[in-house]
């Protein structure tokens, strides 16, 4: 593995910092009046999800992490994991629950998801970023409720509950933003 010097550095590298894989979420470059220039830089721990802060010199450098991403499908639920299959090797990976516990809330059996790999390890899983689910459940309209803007609670059928606009009916597809959980539209089936 090679090193990135500061100059190279930008939003989206996977780098190793202890030995650990991190992601760098931000990068800025600032120069004083006098002195060195500097990188503030901040980072997400790619194993525990922790973020970390730290300002280099303009001459540092830092090891780039063998992180490999792959699409794969949630296969199902397995007591305390969730396993997953690579769609390039076929092998099936599991991810304990409290590492991808709020991310299953969008997904059912059979799901695409994006693997993330760490010497060919699974590390973590993200769903894609739009999802389309059937509602399941959610009270009937007020009559006469036709004001913009009025929202009302609603379950998919994964179990999770969003907010959705007052005309949404049981039986109905929605598109849901995994990112914020918002509802977006409703899918035509």
């Amino acid at each position: 593995m090679g090193s990135i010097s500061a100059g190279e550095w930008k939003k989206g590298i996977k780098v190793l910092i202890d030995n650990e894989p991190y992601e760098m979420l931000e990068v800025h470059f600032v120069k004083p009046g006098k002195g060195q220039a500097l990188y503030r830089t901040k980072f997400r721990n790619l194993l525990k999800g922790s973020l970390y802060e730290k300002t280099y010199r303009s001459g540092d450098a830092l090891e780039s992490a063998d992180v490999v991403r792959s699409d794969g499908v949630y296969s199902y639920r397995d007591g305390d994991s969730y396993v997953f299959m690579d769609n390039s090797t076929f092998e099936q990976h599991s991810l304990p629950a409290d590492v991808v516990e709020s991310d299953m809330r969008w997904l059912m059996e059979g799901a695409t998801v994006h693997l993330l790999f760490w010497n060919g390890q699974l590390i973590t899983m993200s769903p894609p970023g739009q999802v389309t689910l059937k509602i399941t459940y959610t009270e009937p309209a007020a009559r006469g409720n036709t004001a913009t803007n009025v929202t009302k609670p609603a379950t998919v059928e994964t179990g999770a509950e969003i907010q959705v606009p007052s005309f949404i009916k049981e039986g109905d597809k929605v598109k849901i933003d995994t990112e914020s959980g918002q509802y977006m539209e409703r899918v035509q089936s």
